[in-house]
């Protein structure tokens, strides 16, 4: 039980690694958003999904923003790359 708590308390101390800026355009409208994750993979998902939060409305428009591909994908904190 204390190894868990100790588990959870340094992998919340240990925060995001990766930061990414995603750039999304979609039906004329574009947008940029920063986020941070605990992997690459998360870091763009997070940043698609903000992105098209702010650009689009209603559950097809998201679905369609979600799938294309980002405008741009800038790494702000990348380790090992």
């Amino acid at each position: 039980m204390v190894f868990i708590a100790i588990l959870i308390g340094f992998s919340t101390i240990q925060g995001p690694r990766y930061r990414v800026e995603v750039c999304m355009y979609f039906n004329g409208r574009y947008n940029c958003k920063t986020v941070a994750a605990r992997s690459e993979e998360a870091a763009i998902r997070s940043g698609i999904q903000n992105s098209c939060a702010d650009i689009v409305s209603g559950v097809s428009e998201t679905m369609n923003c979600e799938s294309s591909e980002p405008k741009s994908v800038k790494w702000l904190t990348r380790p090992g790359k």
